[in-house]
């Protein structure tokens, strides 16, 4: 009989082994603002929203299905937000890097003064067309100056003969003006 209650008290108690705990990933939760919507540091500069660095209120839909897939902005926190200070350091470093050289485009572009561009015109000196930012840009890209017809602002296209003042805003509010001189395509063949 002592072995049968032995072999029942072995039986009764089975060892059980500890099960090791469940990993869990945790989810970044979302900062939710004072006006309910998502709160995003800004990585890059948005137009209507804010500047890099900044810490900005936008709706939920709009961080999580534009700005965070997009790379322009990510979620607040302590990590992130280390990472961040020292890229506003490199980004600031490029932004004055920038501004320098826009200012250098400005004093050539002050030293150009005039471009010349040929158009086709009538007797009365009415063009057939008109010229307008693209035309203006690539002529300056002839005299090598690397303007985008973005920077270059006009009320209406030019549509006539004659010299023109145009206005430039290169950017970070550094501003410029040359002359634009449309001559008559015939004018430049002889």
């Amino acid at each position: 009989m002592a072995k049968t209650k032995e072999a029942t008290k072995a039986k009764a108690k089975p060892k059980t082994k500890a099960l090791p705990a469940k990993k869990v990933k945790v989810r970044q939760q979302v900062n939710k603002g004072p006006h309910g919507g998502t709160r995003v540091v800004l990585v890059e500069d948005v137009t209507h929203v804010g500047k890099t660095g900044q810490v900005v209120e936008v709706k939920p839909g709009y961080a999580r299905n534009y700005l965070i897939p997009n790379g322009l902005a990510i979620l607040p926190s302590e990590h992130n937000l280390r990472l961040l200070e020292r890229y506003k350091v490199r980004v600031e470093q490029a932004r004055e890097a920038r501004k320098a050289d826009l200012k250098n485009m400005a004093e050539q572009i002050a030293r150009t003064k005039t471009v010349t561009i040929e158009a086709n015109a009538n007797e009365a000196g009415d063009l057939y067309g008109s010229v307008g930012p693209a035309e203006i840009a690539r002529a300056m890209r002839g005299k090598n100056l690397l303007v985008e017809p973005a920077m270059i602002k006009l009320e209406e296209h030019l549509k006539h003969l004659g010299e023109w003042t145009v206005r430039l805003t290169l950017g970070y509010e550094i501003e410029a003006e040359i002359g634009v001189l449309i001559i008559p395509q015939s004018a430049g063949k002889r």
